[in-house]
């Protein structure tokens, strides 16, 4: 039986108790053999939004995913010049896994938008499914972006996951403003800020 390899993409700034919640149900729902936290230096659509130093945040995803075994970080975008595209990670991530099957994990509203990426088509054709995260009640129209991409709809998998209003932009200005914030991370990234003094 090939080995399921979930990929799970972001700038994690910092990386909260959401993204391990959805980590861990992706796992679960989806039955990963391991799930790769793909740091990635600038997200090419975010382009012009300030970021944290990469060294922070590649001790804060290491402080948050240490006690799980079958999460890793994966430092692969680090490894070639900007913009580093989601579909040029698979391709790589191919060649290095042949005999793995690829599950993207990506939230609903990126699957909605999908058609605007990088080589959306090759995307596709390069991971051997896409788990899709939604909240409870969350719809997605899966004809108009099965009009857009086609043959999309049959590697779709949805990954049901709890309504958490937590991300990582509404921590950040908590920490400006000096609210608290300590119960929106793992205990070990909390501290990581503390000791860095980070977002002040």
């Amino acid at each position: 039986m090939p080995e399921r390899i979930g990929i799970f993409g972001g700038t994690f700034d910092p990386p909260h108790l959401g993204h391990l919640i959805l980590a861990s149900e992706s796992r679960r729902q989806l039955r990963l053999t391991r799930l790769l936290w793909m740091l990635t230096p600038q997200s090419p659509h975010k382009i012009g939004n300030s970021i944290s130093k990469v060294s922070d945040r590649l001790e804060m995803v290491q402080c948050a995913i240490a006690d799980e075994p079958t999460f890793e970080l994966s430092t692969l975008e680090f490894d070639r010049p900007a913009p580093q595209y989601t579909v040029d990670t698979l391709e790589i991530l191919q060649r290095q896994h042949s005999s793995a099957n690829l599950i993207l994990l990506i939230g609903a509203d990126s699957l909605r938008g999908l058609s605007a990426w990088y080589r959306p088509a090759d995307l596709v054709a390069a991971c051997h499914e896409i788990g899709v995260m939604r909240r409870p009640g969350e719809s997605v129209q899966l004809s108009i972006i099965e009009a857009a991409i086609p043959g999309i709809s049959e590697k779709i998998h949805f990954v049901e996951a709890p309504l958490l209003q937590i991300s990582s932009r509404e921590i950040r200005r908590r920490i400006i403003e000096g609210l608290e914030f300590r119960y929106f991370l793992h205990p070990a990234v909390y501290d990581y800020i503390q000791t860095h003094n980070l977002y002040r």
